[in-house]
């Protein structure tokens, strides 16, 4: 009987795999965004991508150096990203931080866009030409109802396409209801959008609502 049990109790041996470790490497990902992306939409994107990254697995402290060295990386200052992967025993398989793995086995995987920008980045002055350019086809397309709810209590709809910017909208606005944009403040999900913001960053769906703030401005006496 303490022969049986004796076996019950065996110590747990932990066994850790050394995996192949590769300098960084100074080519970086090329990529092709779905549709043209601004810088402005890209700093978005990644930024969207480090204030959630915490919450995936691994530990905070790896993140925060990941984040450090694909700055780096994307300044071209490549010793100062491998001196932050070294310091953070951050191990690279590939010689990419698109994988890698902290000392204790943790997986780590950045997107492309931390990286590098897509090979369709347009300049934001760029931007509003092609905006110019594209709406009228992009409107006969997939133009639709936007549903609007002003601080005023009157609900509203605004021809849109997801490719419109709020300030594109804005303006519309100011035609519709004689509403000055510099009065109007668009809200989403809770969050401010500024005027570069365009629809289909926002994640809004055809029948969701955008809060505006409408901000009356004071009369003199």
């Amino acid at each position: 009987m303490g022969v049986a049990n004796s076996r019950d109790y065996r110590p747990t041996i932990t066994v850790v795999l050394k995996r192949r470790n590769e300098p960084l490497k100074k080519d970086k990902p090329k990529w092709k965004s779905d549709y043209p992306m601004t810088e402005g939409q890209l700093r978005s994107k990644r930024d969207e991508f480090w204030d959630t990254a915490p919450a995936f697995d691994g530990r905070k402290e790896i993140w925060d150096a990941l984040k450090a060295a694909a700055i780096a990386t994307d300044c071209n200052d490549h010793e100062l990203a491998q001196a932050i992967v070294d310091g953070a025993s951050i191990t690279l398989p590939h010689g990419s931080l698109m994988e890698c793995y902290d000392e204790l086995g943790n997986r780590y995987q950045l997107p492309a866009y931390c990286l590098a920008p897509p090979v369709n980045l347009v300049s934001e002055c760029n931007d509003h030409n092609v905006s110019e350019h594209a709406e009228p086809q992009e409107k006969k397309e997939k133009e639709f109802q936007l549903k609007v709810r002003l601080s005023t209590g009157k609900d509203l709809r605004i021809s849109a396409t997801m490719a419109d910017s709020i300030r594109q909208l804005k303006k519309q606005l100011q035609i519709q209801e004689d509403i000055n944009t510099t009065n109007q403040r668009w809200f989403f999900s809770g969050k401010l959008l500024t005027d570069k913001t365009r629809l289909q960053d926002t994640k809004i769906q055809k029948d969701f609502v955008i809060q505006v703030i409408v901000n009356q401005p004071i009369v003199p006496n």
